[in-house]
Formats: structure tokens, C-alpha cells, sequence
């Protein structure tokens, strides 16, 4: 199996190409400068300053590529910080990922669900178009039969 399909990347980048600029990061990722301040606003990522100039760490590389995962899974910006301050304070990967597996576990069986009412909304809505197209059709062979 393709590394990829099961390191459910978020960008092709294999490995944190090391400190770089906010537009490093932004074409790395393909996210635009302005989700990534927005991330930094939220605490999720501190990169160091010199200057007026902002340089991400490979932490923050690897933070940014945890972020855009959750988010693309459906995680709230909340359930990831959760996952993030775990993975900070996790002295092994156990812990981290008994977490992530409960909450992919929940986020599946939301979706699970999800899919369900929908399944149930579409057979409404074919159940309706079909007594609608009858409805539709006897109209129409009434008018024929009443200009005939």
C-alpha cells in the first residue's frame, strides 16, 4: 500500500523542509497566508520572529500538516488543539493515539449517521419526484384528451 493512502498526508511534502517564511509554508501546504496567521492567532502555531519576519520550525511544519488533517476529517478547531496539546505533552504515542482512535471512531459513527438521513432524505425525494411525474403526466394526457 501507497505510504501516502495511509499517512493520510494533507501536502506531498515527505519530510518538514527544515525553518522556513510564512510563504514557504503557505505553497508547501497550498493554504493561503491569511489560514495560516489564522492558526497562529488561535495559539496552534508560534513560529519565532526576526524582525517583522515570521520563521516556522519543522514543529510547526509538522503542527500545520495535524491541523489541515483534522480539519479535512471533520474535526473541530478545538478537537484538534485537544490532539495537538497531547501530542505536546505525551511522553510516548500511546496516549495520542488512544485519543485519536476514539475520536476517529466517534467521527465515523457520525458520519455513519449522517449518511443514513441522507440515504433516508434521497429515497423521499425520488419517492416525491416519481408521484410528481405521474401527477405530471396524467395532467398532460388529460389536456390532450380534452383538445381532442
Amino acid at each position: 500500500m501507497d505510504k501516502d493512502a495511509t499517512d493520510f498526508s494533507i501536502a506531498p511534502m515527505s519530510d518538514p523542509i527544515g525553518n522556513c517564511s510564512i510563504g514557504d509554508l503557505a505553497r508547501e501546504f497550498d493554504v493561503t497566508l491569511r489560514t495560516i496567521r489564522f492558526y497562529e492567532d488561535e495559539g496552534l502555531l508560534s513560529p519565532r520572529r526576526e524582525g517583522s519576519r515570521r520563521i516556522y520550525s519543522k514543529r510547526d511544519q509538522v503542527r500545520l500538516k495535524l491541523i489541515l488533517r483534522g480539519k479535512r476529517l471533520g474535526f473541530s478547531l478545538a478537537d484538534v488543539r485537544e490532539m495537538l496539546e497531547l501530542y505536546d505533552s505525551a511522553p510516548d504515542e500511546r496516549q495520542q493515539l488512544e485519543k485519536f482512535v476514539a475520536s476517529l471512531s466517534a467521527r465515523r459513527a457520525q458520519l455513519e449517521r449522517q449518511r443514513a438521513e441522507i440515504d433516508e432524505a434521497l429515497g423521499e425525494i425520488r419517492a416525491f419526484e416519481r408521484q410528481s411525474r405521474k401527477l405530471l403526466s396524467a395532467a398532460r394526457g388529460g389536456k390532450r384528451r380534452a383538445a381532442a
